[in-house]
């Protein structure tokens, strides 16, 4: 039997385009790697054309795995990544989104510390431009012996207009003691002082708002084998929906 169509009541799909989705499913399963224990892994996902990306990743351990994401085309682009971590693991996650007219993007995470003295890192960085939608979904989940864990999650979106959507549901769920865990979120528009401040300074309206959106974006990059070229190809979605 083919599995039905989520609606918006599943909690992973409140925000999705459900008719954009309908063409791509039932969705392929999603791509398993694990890192065996004390390796080194690194992936860049690069979503220009819409569709849905889904990896799953176990990191034995002292494993260490970075993933960047770019999520910046097509009607719907949509990427999940499911990640376990085992003693000692070190995990880091990168994303930038941009949404345009008519677009929805989507990251989801879930990141289930399983093992104890593991680290999670998560910035996320997404814009939505007139008519845009932007979501994040991300779950940490620390389980019953996972003392010494250390979770982070930094969720920033930036509107440009009115009409554009971000929606973001950092989660945190914790079945361990002795843990640090944290999550901040915030949604907010360019600041104007900043504008008129390199408007003051002889740059035009367009200009401005894109040196301020590289600078938004630009840390989520840090660290990735490609970080130039990733910053190159997101720059030009962002003066795209400008």
């Amino acid at each position: 039997m083919t599995e039905a169509l989520p609606t918006r009541n599943a909690e992973d799909w409140r925000y999705a385009d459900l008719a954009a989705l309908a063409p791509l499913w039932p969705l392929a399963d999603a791509e398993v790697v694990t890192v065996a224990a004390g390796g080194d892994y690194a992936r860049t996902i690069v979503q220009s054309d819409g569709g849905v990306t889904r990896l799953t990743l176990v990191l034995e351990s002292k494993a260490v795995a970075a993933v960047y994401i770019l999520n910046a085309g097509g009607t719907y682009g949509r990427v999940e990544v499911d990640v376990t971590l085992h003693d000692g693991a070190d995990f880091t996650l990168g994303g930038v989104q941009v949404a345009g007219a008519a677009q929805t993007m989507e990251v989801i995470t879930t990141v289930t510390h399983a093992g104890p003295n593991a680290a999670s890192r998560q910035m996320v960085r997404s814009v939505a431009g007139a008519a845009g939608v932007v979501s994040y979904l991300g779950k940490v989940r620390v389980e019953r012996g996972a003392d010494g864990t250390d979770g982070v999650q930094s969720v920033r979106a930036m509107l440009l207009d009115r009409s554009g959507q971000a929606n973001a549901r950092p989660e945190l769920e914790i079945y361990a003691d002795d843990v640090k865990c944290a999550h901040g979120c915030a949604v907010g528009e360019l600041d104007a002082n900043g504008l008129f401040y390199l408007a003051a300074r002889g740059l035009g309206p367009a200009e401005a708002k894109a040196l301020m959106l590289q600078a938004f974006i630009a840390e989520a990059f840090d660290g990735a084998g490609d970080e130039e070229n990733l910053r190159v190809l997101a720059q030009a979605r962002l003066e795209a929906v400008l």
